[in-house]
């Protein structure tokens, strides 16, 4: 059960940066939208409050925002809300979804219900993801690693320490890699199931509001109030679906997809080792100094194909893609292998 001062000062908190979102979006159908989840947040406070009191506890003083939430305030002032949801949204304030649903161009089309065949595909449709995440990495341990063979190579053209060089630049960005990226993503499924849990509690406490929240933003996403409140209060009365559905609708979160740690980190490690294998495995198979022309050529082969490959995510041209990323891999090394060489001849 939530702690009732924190759930009021959560509540209050967010009253205050929908009437802040609701300002940004004067003059649309969004701002009523807020207006009125403010309403709902501050009719929640009450409850909460009351429940103090209640306990023989003193009632709070009035609520007054914090530091963090004046700034996040003054980000939705400046650049609006659709700029800052997933900041919004990691304050708990609902509604965000109404930026990111192709629900509000059709009106009328229900939401996809959790499990059925209709929701996976939606789901389906941002799964390149991973695919993106990981072309990313080969090209942070193509550049990394390839910079760092070059820049050894200037001090010291010796292909042995070179090589040396090479495999540590490897596992330490590898590993570095793996780290980061399992904190990152261990930080955000801890905020997404602290949030779930939060909606999962005033599920079970007040069902009738979270129903009337849930048909607002249906409402605001162009569903006819009528329909919206009876496809609101048949989902939550679904013990299965409602938590499901309201941690997407109001969190603009997905349960079955909150991302896995040890996933996260051994793709990154992988992918990372795989880029920065390229320029390290002439110095591998070839013997003498044959092996940095090798390697750069094949680093120049695969830095364009990085590029090539990203244009799928960017609409651009291949080539264009393509000669960018070879140009500025090649700024990377050429810059390296001076400092390098001029490292080399001052130490020598």
């Amino acid at each position: 059960m939530s702690n009732p001062l924190e759930s009021w000062q959560e509540e209050q908190r967010s009253a205050f940066l929908y009437r802040v979102c609701a300002e940004a979006e004067a003059g649309t159908t969004r701002a009523e939208l807020f207006r009125r989840l403010a309403g709902e947040a501050e009719g929640q406070a009450a409850i909460w409050r009351a429940q103090l009191t209640a306990r023989g506890r003193a009632a709070p003083a009035p609520y007054e925002p914090d530091a963090r939430t004046r700034l996040v305030a003054i980000l939705v002032r400046k650049l609006g809300p659709r700029r800052v949801r997933s900041v919004l949204a990691a304050m708990k304030v609902r509604g965000m979804a109404i930026y990111g649903t192709s629900l509000a161009r059709d009106p009328g089309h229900a939401p996809p219900m959790p499990g059925t065949r209709i929701e996976h595909r939606h789901r389906g449709l941002g799964g390149g993801g991973n695919l993106r995440a990981a072309v990313f990495g080969v090209n942070d341990g193509l550049v990394s690693n390839a910079s760092l063979i070059l820049g050894i190579a200037g001090a010291n053209p010796d292909p042995h320490v070179v090589l040396l060089a090479g495999v540590a630049g490897m596992a330490a960005g590898a590993f570095a890699m793996a780290a980061g990226e399992y904190v990152s993503v261990r930080s955000q499924r801890e905020l997404f199931e602290y949030q779930i849990g939060l909606e999962r509690d005033e599920l079970e406490e007040y069902p009738e509001a979270e129903a009337q929240e849930l048909a607002l933003i249906y409402a605001a996403k162009g569903v006819p109030p009528k329909e919206a409140k009876k496809l609101a209060d048949k989902l939550v009365a679904d013990p299965e679906h409602a938590l499901d559905t309201l941690a997407r609708e109001e969190l603009g979160l997905n349960p079955e997809e909150l991302g896995s740690p040890w996933g996260a980190a051994i793709s990154s490690f992988l992918s990372f080792a795989a880029g920065a294998l390229l320029p390290l495995a002439p110095f591998m198979l070839t013997p003498g100094s044959r092996a940095l022309p090798f390697a750069i050529g094949i680093t120049a082969v695969a830095l364009f194909g990085v590029g090539a490959l990203l244009s799928l995510f960017t609409g651009r041209s291949a080539w264009h893609s393509g000669a960018r990323m070879l140009a500025l891999g090649g700024l990377a090394g050429a810059i390296t292998y001076a400092i390098g060489r001029l490292a080399g001849i001052a130490i020598g």
